[in-house]
């Protein structure tokens, strides 16, 4: 099997996930529910997680990582954290669902800063035209549908100057490219446990520079006697029983990511982005959405002329090849991109991608090019 489709979840992890897991189910109760050793193993599982992503993000505080179950909830708590009907929310063009559909629901008044695919100068320049007009300020570092990179921390700071809040969507750069609380200053980033962080899935972190209002209400393990969540993070955000084999083995995800090092990651994924494209850029039939250097991580979306692109990836997977197809949940991405209409086929990578797997995929390529429809 080819597995191309770590934007959607990475498959292949390092091996101390899975033992993690394993032990924490043997050996952990619930953290914050009792003295005793199963539950304090498990207290001490959780908030290794939380050391860990406040070393790998710069957080100073480890209580301000909050645990949750993937980067939607993790987004919908940031949001409606600061937008509620009539609110005036700036985005960028390039936003998945799991941004716009909690603001459709909440009725926020949504604004786009719309600019062409991989032209960072643009989409900077978009954001300080309308930025007057906005109350929160909400964008994806990396572009699920394109991998196209966003210049967030010059955003970060046009929005420090204007006074406006940032909510950052860190899906598909956390564990990839340097993502720096610190540096960026934003309200809030999100992001999953189950892509670049190589954790598994039902995992996800809100790094929180506000407190922010809860999503859900419930058992916290701590101020029991009030009927509201609690004043503080983490446990204001954090409502019923922890996923503490998803922590564990978030954790040794992000002890990889950290030993590894994202600048070697990025590296990695650059380079078999460029082998991809100048395989794919001599096929008759091919068509790339491929950027400059520097405005493009390991994603690349194309079209196969003739092709239909969901009937193209089961054609794909028919012979062992991974790729996702469609709207990626970006409907928003593929109108600034103008292939709303078609979609397309999209190739991703993960540090354990290898050169050979690029070579089968083309090889697989050709052969439905050549028989056609």
């Amino acid at each position: 099997m080819v597995y191309l489709d770590a934007a959607a979840t990475s498959l292949v992890k390092p091996l101390s996930v899975g033992r993690e897991m394993l032990r924490a189910m043997q050996s952990c109760a619930s953290p914050g529910r009792g003295g005793h050793e199963p539950a304090m193993r498990a207290a001490a599982a959780v908030y290794r997680c939380r050391e860990t992503a406040a070393r790998l993000f710069h957080v100073p505080e480890p209580e301000r990582v909050v645990m949750t179950m993937n980067a939607t909830h993790a987004l919908n708590l940031a949001i409606r954290s600061l937008a509620a009907r009539g609110t005036r929310v700036l985005i960028s063009g390039y936003e998945h669902n799991s941004v716009t559909r909690p603001l459709q629901l909440l009725g926020a008044e949504v604004l786009t800063a719309s600019s062409p695919l991989f032209d960072r100068d643009a989409a900077l320049e978009a954001f300080r035209e309308r930025i007057a007009d906005a109350e929160l300020v909400v964008c994806t570092h990396v572009s699920n549908v394109f991998g196209f990179i966003l210049p967030v921390y010059e955003l970060a700071a046009l929005c420090r100057e204007r006074g406006v809040p940032l909510i950052v969507d860190a899906s598909q750069s956390a564990g990839v490219l340097d993502v720096d609380f610190e540096r960026l200053g934003a309200a809030f980033i999100a992001m999953p446990g189950h892509k670049g962080l190589l954790g598994p899935q039902g995992t996800g972190l809100l790094l929180c520079g506000r407190e922010g209002e809860p999503l859900l209400a419930g058992g916290s393990g701590s101020d029991s006697r009030e009927q509201s969540m609690p004043p503080y993070l983490p446990d204001r955000l954090e409502a019923g029983t922890h996923n503490v084999p998803g922590a564990a083995g978030l954790t040794a995800g992000m002890r990889y990511v950290l030993d590894r090092g994202t600048e070697a990651i990025a590296a990695h994924e650059q380079e078999l982005l460029a082998e991809l494209v100048a395989r794919l850029s001599v096929l008759d039939g091919v068509e790339l959405f491929a950027g400059a250097p520097g405005t493009q991580s390991g994603v690349l979306s194309f079209r196969l002329r003739g092709f239909d692109c969901e009937e193209a990836a089961q054609r794909l997977a028919e012979r062992g090849v991974c790729v996702r197809s469609g709207l990626h949940c970006a409907p928003c991405a593929h109108r600034s991109a103008g292939t709303l209409e078609t979609g397309t086929l999209r190739a991703s990578f993960s540090p354990f991608t290898e050169p050979g797997e690029l070579e089968a995929f083309c090889g697989v390529l050709e052969e439905i090019l050549r028989e056609g429809r």
